[in-house]
């Protein structure tokens, strides 16, 4: 679920530049609804429902985002992107953000001209094959067949890996995870790679999860996170501060439970000043004071998102890991509100 490094920078960099001079943060309020790319379909982190409702952990970024500019989660139109389209449809301004598994790479934040905001899933890129297949690492897969989708740094990771350890290999390409899933299970690639929250996503969805297995290999680093467009740094602040917010509120033990009482005021000074009761952050980013209430109260905190959509009480099951707040030994950090 990640990405092309030699998508026409120029152009990109040239559609993000006029975008970006209208003010995102001005067009989403005037607009009354924040437009997010997310995936075309990857359940747990982002899937439309029978009636058409989305749902999943970056889902609840975009309604974070939206309730703390909108005062509504609900006032998001939600765009399916592929590995391929989702850069064209930011730097256009077709989205006012993406959130979509994407990882965060020198080229796509310097050459392409996008500002990733943060990173709200750390990840790593991994293999999926048939339990019956017999394999039990990776290095083993010499002339295997290989979904992978294209335009993605999973293309790029999968050639350094494959040649590091002198095999060979057989891509067979796809647009979409969906695509993926279907020629996967169809026996028209032995393996499938793509981020390891991706896998484990993928195969929740089988009729027949334990005839699957997700090799030890994990052979990159994909931090993923939301971006938007360089040179609009009032709305990159917005999406990155909402996100900080998310995980500011699990560290301090802010939750949609209890977010009611302490808005009210608290004993802690951060909180005060995270939930809008202390100081002027709110209007600082051209927001209300309790901008970040909205933001956690739409889905809870960070820690609420996660399990709530891809923890271990899910199918999904993923544990916390490289994701737990660092007071628990993991990478969740935010810079303190003050």
């Amino acid at each position: 679920m990640k990405k092309s490094v030699f998508l026409g920078a120029l152009t990109v960099a040239g559609l993000a530049a006029g975008a970006a001079a209208a003010g995102t943060l001005d067009d989403v309020k005037a607009r009354g609804k924040l437009n997010c790319g997310v995936t075309t379909g990857l359940v747990g982190f982002a899937a439309p429902d029978a009636n058409g409702n989305w749902d999943g952990f970056d889902v609840g970024v975009c309604r974070a985002v939206a309730a703390a500019v909108l005062g509504d989660a609900q006032a998001v139109e939600f765009v399916p992107t592929t590995g391929k389209t989702r850069f064209t449809a930011l730097a256009s301004g077709e989205i006012d953000m993406l959130a979509r598994n994407t990882t965060w790479t020198f080229s796509r934040d310097v050459d392409l001209k996008f500002e990733f905001v943060g990173v709200n899933y750390y990840d790593g890129q991994g293999f999926m094959v048939p339990k019956e297949l017999g394999v039990s690492s990776a290095k083993e897969l010499d002339g295997a067949t290989v979904c992978i989708q294209t335009g993605t740094t999973t293309e790029l990771n999968l050639a350094d890996f494959f040649r590091a350890n002198n095999i060979s290999y057989e891509p067979v390409p796809i647009e979409t995870n969906a695509e993926a899933q279907q020629q996967y299970l169809a026996g028209a690639c032995d393996v499938y790679t793509t981020d390891a929250s991706g896998l484990a996503a993928t195969r929740a969805t089988f009729e027949a999860p334990g005839d699957h297995v997700v090799l030890p290999e994990i052979i990159s680093k994909e931090p993923l996170g939301p971006l938007v467009r360089h040179g609009d740094h009032e709305w990159g602040d917005v999406v990155r501060w909402t996100l900080n917010a998310l995980i500011s509120a699990e560290e301090l033990g802010v939750t949609s439970a209890n977010i009611a009482e302490l808005a009210a005021g608290t004993d802690v000074p951060e909180t005060n000043r995270l939930l809008g009761t202390e100081g002027t952050l709110g209007e600082m980013l051209g927001l209300e004071a309790d901008w970040a209430v909205k933001a956690i109260a739409a889905g809870g905190n960070y820690g609420e998102l996660f399990e709530k959509n891809i923890g271990e009480a899910t199918p999904i099951a993923l544990s916390r890991g490289l994701n737990a707040s660092y007071k628990d030994g993991g990478l969740l950090y935010s810079p303190p509100f003050r």
